[in-house]
């Protein structure tokens, strides 16, 4: 059986540290709509591997400060 996956994302904190970037400002430069930042965001939508890289890109960060992710059932990796 395949192992199951619970992904977080360091967006929220992330974008305070940008001066508040606002969902909306970050929506642009990672070239999608707000309410797939907010969707992201809130734990609604794994984004697809690229837009996560563009995403890490806007912050100047490697995508492992953007997205963490955690088998279920296992500890943190």
């Amino acid at each position: 059986m395949p192992k199951k996956f619970d992904i977080t994302n360091n967006i929220r904190r992330l974008r305070f540290f940008a001066n508040e970037m606002t969902q909306q400002e970050l929506a642009e430069k990672a070239g999608v709509s707000r309410q797939t930042i907010i969707a992201i965001e809130a734990g609604k939508y794994s984004p697809s591997l690229e837009m996560a890289f563009r995403i890490a890109d806007v912050f100047g960060v490697k995508i492992g400060e953007v997205f963490d992710y955690t088998v279920i059932g296992e500890s943190k990796k």
